[in-house]
């Protein structure tokens, strides 16, 4: 038995309360309140995430359209092939009308028939942001231009978590932190990244999560955010770089570790130590009313001191310092130049400001925070050593 097939021995089924419905027609109330605000009579879901955070429905994106009007008032209206409304009955769990279609109709053109007949206060259809092009495209011909993006109305209200979002998120972080703390005890000599990935991946079911993703790079690989084509087999000395995630619950975990096999060099020793006072420092400035960009500056400064850079220069960070996390594995708030976004409580988000010096290694920390009243928080210890991360 290797030592990850023991690893999963010891591994239990995590649980966390799941969002009630109580709180799905709150968020459908206040996206209401936010379209009478801004005139509006109705919002598209498409067959994405943020139909989930507001009726708890979770579909699969196809070449058919499914999803939900919400009007400015009232209960929703789903949308969906006619086939399909038998499976869709066992599935709602907010009630509401259901606009079938048959195979040769057009449901753009039916949902925008069904927004205009709709006897409410407002005018015109806001999109979600993930609505296919395809699809967009057709409604907004069909409203005949009456058509705006939903996104300021979504995004507003799904970058600042619940209570309830943030303990599901916790209980997906901390289960995640296992599974890297597993990786680096079970590491030998030869060992493949393929097989790191099969376990990360093993890990996850058997903690009840759906696997989300995982990449295991060594050596050299290390140097890229995402990577290289092709594996790599472990040998003494080398950088190791995992970052992997989960789902529970619909919502998603996210971490990265970065440490050496073996003893660090000098070299590998001070790299990590800019990318680890780099993370802190961005960490630090992550204050109630600051900016979303100056946690990336704040980290970013500390890498240019050294010597990286300047800007998105390699070697040094090549890409922004942090993403929002929940139902999408990236999401607002982006923690990125130029983003004016203020932070608020309820908001939770990566630090990973990346240090890539191309031909040798690379170093990331992510580890994901959630802003209180007093300020940030993390979900996870981080790292504090690059040969005894854990």
């Amino acid at each position: 038995m290797t030592s990850y097939e023991k690893a999963l021995d010891g591994f239990e089924p995590v649980s966390a309360t799941p969002i009630s419905d109580d709180e799905l027609m709150a968020r459908i109330a206040a996206l209401q309140g936010r379209m009478a605000a801004r005139g509006l009579k109705a919002v598209w879901l498409d067959a994405s995430s943020s139909l989930r955070y507001y009726t708890g429905l979770s579909i699969a994106p196809s070449e058919r359209m499914h999803g939900a009007i919400i009007p400015v008032r009232g209960a929703p209206v789903y949308v969906s092939p006619r086939f399909e409304v038998p499976k869709l009955d066992t599935m709602l769990r907010i009630p509401g009308d259901v606009l079938a279609w048959e195979e040769h109709e057009d449901p753009r053109a039916m949902i925008a028939a069904r927004v205009r007949g709709l006897d409410l206060p407002g005018q015109g259809l806001a999109l979600d942001p993930a609505t296919p092009f395809l699809f967009a495209a057709g409604m907004i011909a069909a409203m005949e231009g009456a058509v705006e993006p939903a996104a300021p109305l979504i995004t507003a209200q799904r970058q600042v978590k619940s209570p309830a979002e943030i303990a599901i998120l916790r209980t997906a972080m901390e289960a995640s932190w296992r599974v890297q703390k597993a990786v680096w005890e079970g590491l030998r000599p030869g060992i493949s990244t393929a097989e790191v990935c099969q376990f990360v991946d093993a890990a996850h079911r058997r903690l009840g999560m759906k696997p989300l993703f995982v990449a295991a790079q060594f050596g050299e690989a290390t140097a890229y955010p995402h990577g290289k084509p092709g594996g790599q087999v472990l040998r003494e000395g080398d950088m190791v770089l995992i970052d992997l995630g989960g789902i529970l619950q619909g919502y998603r975990s996210d971490i990265t570790r970065s440490y050496v096999f073996g003893k660090p060099t000098e070299r590998q020793a001070y790299l990590w130590d800019c990318e680890r006072r780099a993370h802190l420092a961005a960490f630090a400035a992550a204050r109630p009313g600051a900016p979303c960009a100056a946690v990336d500056a704040a980290a970013r400064a500390v890498l240019e001191a050294e010597g990286f850079g300047p800007d998105y220069a390699v070697p040094g960070l090549p890409h922004r310092t942090g993403h929002g996390l929940g139902l999408d594995i990236h999401e607002d708030p982006f923690i990125v130049r130029g983003n004016a976004t203020p932070l608020e409580p309820g908001m939770v988000f990566s630090i990973e400001p990346m240090l890539c010096v191309y031909g040798e290694c690379g170093v990331r920390l992510e580890d994901i925070v959630w802003m209180g009243e007093d300020g940030p928080h993390w979900f996870c210890p981080p790292a504090q050593s690059p040969a005894a991360p854990f």
